[in-house]
């Protein structure tokens, strides 16, 4: 399964493994961004990116000043996604309303015109959307997250989404199995530790 762009942007704001939170696009610079970026060609692959592409849009020097934004919606739309459980707790307090999320969603993924594209494959009809020739690849790039986000969003895959609750995790995840309740193992052994910690704590004579 290919990787989710909205998904992986949400993950650019992550537990730094010290108590403390690490944003992949702001840490380092532009130089960060663009290190992250270079990562993504499998998932951006889908929207006619390739390694060129996301090279040009690294040099371009603004990955962080056009997806920094851009992350704050989808990760607005992700919290009421998962409500009424909690959103993670990294951006809770200073969340985007829904209105202004959409907004900048939709203004990012129109920077791009695209054209409808309709081809058949073994008596099977699939529809995509083919981008038109014009913006750079910063724009391109921004309206290709934007256009992920609201795939993603609007497809089957949004019913999976949780925010991991384990101690000091911020991260959003899909679920994709019924036992899963955390984004990886490591926050399940936090969890159980933590959860076994507490109930030592409040038990009778411990106090």
């Amino acid at each position: 399964m290919e990787p989710c762009p909205a998904l992986e942007l949400a993950g650019t704001v992550r537990h730094d493994g010290a108590g403390g939170i690490a944003d992949d696009l702001t840490d380092g610079g532009e130089e960060g961004a663009a290190r992250w970026l270079r990562t993504q060609e499998a998932g951006l692959s889908a929207y006619g990116f390739t390694a060129a592409d996301l090279a040009a849009a690294a040099a371009s020097g603004a990955v962080r000043e056009d997806l920094v934004p851009l992350r704050q919606a989808v990760r607005a739309l992700f919290a009421r996604v998962v409500a009424p459980a909690p959103p993670s707790p990294a951006d809770a307090n200073r969340l985007l309303s829904v209105p202004d999320a959409l907004e900048r969603l939709n203004t990012a993924a129109g920077q791009q015109p695209v054209t409808p594209q309709l081809s058949c494959l073994g008596g099977d009809f699939t529809h995509t959307l083919l981008p038109l020739a014009g913006p750079g690849p910063r724009v391109r790039l921004t309206a290709a997250v934007a256009r992920a986000a609201i795939g993603f969003l609007t497809g089957p895959e949004r019913e999976l989404l949780r925010a991991c609750t384990a101690p000091r995790c911020v991260r959003y995840y899909l679920k994709r199995h019924g036992r899963q309740e955390y984004c990886k193992p490591s926050c399940g052994n936090r969890a159980r530790v933590a959860r076994h910690y507490r109930l030592h704590r409040t038990a009778p004579g411990t106090g």
